[in-house]
């Protein structure tokens, strides 16, 4: 808290000497006479109102000490203040083609890169997130934003289905670039995960790989699914979804060439703990110091004063007229 006018407060000496004076005053302001003895005296009982005679000096100064600083003006300062803190602008470009439901993960590879997604999200206290679906075709799920809540809300309803089939990793990238043009940090990066490899959409992978480059984008790539064999979803004649065993097959090739353009780095994850690791390494690899500015302002705070000030003068002038009323 400050004052708008600190040399007012100059004037809380005035209750002091009030104070002073009036202690001095007491001491004879009362007529007296002479007695040989008082004993007669001694054990007449003494009225509470003796006792808080003083009582209403009290509050009378407790009143003009709370004018007082009311007119100072207290109030409460906001200012701009710059910080040093770590941010970036990050999108998270998920895979969600029907092969995603493949059980190599638990509770499938879909499902795990959701929950390591929101802990990564949850993570970055300091940065624009943004989130971009892609299948068949690419979607902004969620512009960039600071609203961790929003974001983590929006992942949780994301579903398999929402878009068409198929895995389009070039328009993932491009859908990408153009919500990072959005971001003001220094440092951009897109995190793409997916279990696949390019089966159609319009943009290349890599020539969306030269453009983020260009950009000065670095693309993090994370391929999901284990070595070998896993559980595919396969539709049935009757059109249900059945599991049935099939070969893991990612282009990590081309994964890996579109990270090496962009700066960035390829992940293999091949479980559930690896994928948590790779998304605790990328963590780590993208933090950028920069400083943000913090506005605030000044506004009166007064009122808490001024009641109070108002409630003893009040109460002094109740006690006064009801209780402590001077004889003629």
């Amino acid at each position: 808290m400050q004052f708008a006018h600190p040399n007012i407060l100059w004037l809380l000496v005035v209750p002091v000497i009030l104070t002073v004076w009036y202690i001095f005053h007491q001491r004879n302001s009362y007529p007296s006479m002479g007695m040989s003895s008082t004993s007669a005296f001694a054990d007449m009982p003494r009225s509470w109102k003796q006792y808080l005679r003083h009582f209403l000096f009290a509050l009378r100064m407790g009143a003009i000490g709370g004018l007082i600083v009311v007119l100072a003006r207290p109030q409460m300062s906001d200012r701009w203040s710059t910080s040093s803190t770590q941010g970036t602008d990050i999108v998270l470009a998920l895979d969600i083609s029907s092969s995603m439901y493949a059980r190599d993960f638990q509770p499938d590879r879909f499902g795990a890169a959701k929950t390591v997604a929101s802990a990564f999200v949850q993570g970055r206290e300091n940065d624009n997130l943004g989130l971009v679906l892609f299948a068949g075709e690419s979607l902004t799920g969620m512009p960039m934003t600071i609203d961790r809540t929003q974001l983590l809300n929006y992942l949780e309803g994301v579903q398999i289905g929402m878009l068409e089939d198929g895995t389009a990793i070039g328009d993932g990238i491009a859908t990408s670039l153009n919500r990072l043009k959005e971001g003001q940090a220094k440092s951009k990066s897109i995190i793409l995960l997916t279990d696949g490899s390019n089966n159609t959409g319009i943009v290349a992978p890599l020539s969306a790989a030269e453009v983020a480059k260009e950009l000065g984008v670095k693309i993090y790539t994370v391929g999901i699914g284990t070595n070998g064999m896993a559980d595919y979803p396969v539709r049935n004649v009757f059109g249900r979804i059945e599991f049935q065993k099939q070969k893991v097959e990612i282009d990590e090739a081309t994964l890996n060439a579109i990270a090496n353009i962009t700066g960035g780095k390829y992940f293999r994850a091949t479980d559930n703990a690896a994928l948590q690791n790779i998304f605790a390494e990328i963590d780590a690899l993208e933090k950028t110091r920069m400083d943000v500015k913090m506005f605030s302002h000044t506004e009166d705070n007064y009122m808490l004063w001024a009641w109070l000030a108002f409630g003893l003068f009040a109460f002094e002038m109740l006690l006064r007229r009801m209780f402590f009323r001077p004889i003629p």
